[in-house]
């Protein structure tokens, strides 16, 4: 069964509740504050799903009680929609700043009341979805680290480090957000490699790499193919992100542009994290040396232009290794 999504109505009116009652009532949980105090105390008790708050109150201001909001993790991501009569631009300015996501002007109209609540609790559940959908993945990327000496972190850690390369290279904030999410499937295809060669601790012999080199193959079939989108993308990464740029890589031996770009980015994001972190048969290189080779590679293994975007973020790299680092 659906779970009926919840709204706060805050306005120091009772008449105002009343009337925002008999509007939304039919189709939402409803909870009712008549000032700020009450109205942050149920925000962070009841976490409702969107909350329709009114500007002019005393004592606290609409606007005072979403500063608070916004400023509180546990309340931040809830949508906040401005019931006024207030009607100056410079009004709305200050509700925006403040992060309110809308504005209702009083008298309230229904039908503009049902739009408006159903509208940003459909953004809602997309965001929603989106955590859900990039979860997922994430846990599909992990499965395969599960079976390989690798760990967890280095999907999330090559994940940005991959986001962050895309858009240096020119990727728009979906197609990099797409990346990021797509990134995590870059090894998914190592299910299917049986755990002898993927554990093994010392070299593989030639007929056990080759058995290795079908991982990408692997993966893009498990994920399929797609006529466009992140899966379309997650298929290009696990194909292809073993060739290089000079055409000695596999599977496909493919070289230069004829490697899809996503594919390009996520070679040079999933080489240095192996490089700079520890793997049962190597210590983690210092980023100085990491670097040097990754520049040696230059026109190599990786295309020469995504090597100097990539060492040109160098800062933000380092916090990522940062911040995800193993404990």
């Amino acid at each position: 069964m659906t779970r009926q999504a919840t709204v706060l109505a805050v306005d120091d009116e009772s008449t105002n509740l009343q009337l925002l009652r008999q509007i939304l009532q039919d189709q939402y949980r409803l909870l009712f504050a008549k000032d700020g105090a009450r109205a942050i105390e149920l925000a962070v008790n009841e976490k409702p799903d969107l909350i329709l708050l009114d500007v002019m109150m005393p004592e606290m201001t609409g606007y005072d009680v979403c500063r608070v909001l916004k400023a509180n993790p546990a309340t931040t991501n809830i949508p906040v929609i401005f019931v006024t009569a207030l009607t100056d631009s410079t009004d709305e300015v200050d509700g925006f700043e403040a992060g309110a996501v809308d504005f209702i002007s009083k008298p309230v109209s229904p039908a503009v009341v049902k739009a408006r609540v159903k509208l940003h609790l459909s953004m809602v559940r997309m965001e929603e979805l989106r955590a859900s959908r990039l979860a997922i993945v994430q846990r599909l990327g992990l499965a395969a680290e599960y079976k390989d000496n690798e760990t967890g972190l280095h999907v999330i850690r090559m994940s940005h480090y991959a986001r962050l390369l895309g858009a240096a290279a020119g990727f728009d904030e979906q197609e990099a957000d797409d990346l990021f999410i797509s990134a995590p499937m870059h090894d998914i295809g190592k299910i299917g490699i049986p755990d002898s060669i993927l554990q093994k601790p010392g070299r593989l012999t030639p007929e056990e790499y080759t058995v290795m080199q079908t991982h990408p193959s692997i993966g893009a079939h498990i994920i399929g193919q797609h006529e466009g989108g992140m899966l379309a993308m997650a298929h290009d990464v696990a194909l292809s992100h073993h060739e290089k740029w000079n055409g000695n890589g596999y599977p496909n031996r493919l070289a230069g542009e004829d490697i899809p770009l996503a594919g390009r980015i996520v070679a040079v994001a999933d080489v240095f994290d192996a490089l700079t972190s520890v793997r049962p048969y190597k210590a983690a290189w210092k980023l100085e040396d990491a670097c040097a080779w990754m520049k040696d590679q230059r026109g190599q293994h990786f295309e020469p232009r995504l090597v100097d975007l990539f060492l040109d973020q160098l800062p933000e790299v380092t916090r990522i290794m940062d911040k995800w680092a193993e404990r």
